[in-house]
């Protein structure tokens, strides 16, 4: 099946966005195009229009169809990724023991590494046992925006996270 690639320019930096019509597989941090379109897929198009309201404060869930690839164990990850509520964190131990492995902490914190689809599978909502933020592919001051920003948009503008 055919990869459809799109951007979406977030107040956080440029975002490239991949799918077909099984659910997006990828949504990533860029520094630049790499492909040219002119035309965005309708799949593409509903989860562009998702990110907007998200950035806007107005979506606090997402609703697409997801198509991430990757080991049984990272799945397993993602899914309990997919449960941490908007505007909340939880630690890489927490996640252990979701799982169902209190001694899965690395293997955990490599899955969420590994998670190909950020911000829709909220990995920026993991933070480390001691309550710190620790580890984003897309930067820690990225991760530090997502996190105030999912808390002013629950508490007012005037409140920050870390």
């Amino acid at each position: 099946m055919e990869i459809h690639t799109t951007y979406y320019s977030s107040p956080i930096g440029l975002i490239e966005i991949t799918g077909n019509k099984s659910g997006i597989s990828t949504l990533y941090f860029v520094e630049e195009k790499k492909v040219v379109s002119t035309k965005t897929h309708p799949f593409l198009k509903e989860c562009v229009y998702q990110l907007d309201e998200y950035f806007n404060s107005i979506r606090k869930e997402f609703d697409l169809q997801l198509n991430p690839e990757g080991t049984e164990f990272q799945q397993k990850v993602w899914n309990q990724l997919l449960k941490v509520p908007f505007g909340k964190t939880r630690s890489y131990l927490q996640i252990s023991r979701q799982i169902g492995d209190a001694n899965a902490t690395r293997a955990v914190g490599n899955a969420n590494g590994c998670n190909p689809i950020s911000i829709i599978i909220p990995c920026h909502r993991i933070i480390g046992n001691t309550g710190k933020l620790v580890g984003y592919g897309g930067g820690l001051w990225r991760k530090e925006w997502l996190l105030n920003h999912e808390n002013s948009a629950i508490f007012g503008k005037q409140t920050k996270l870390f």
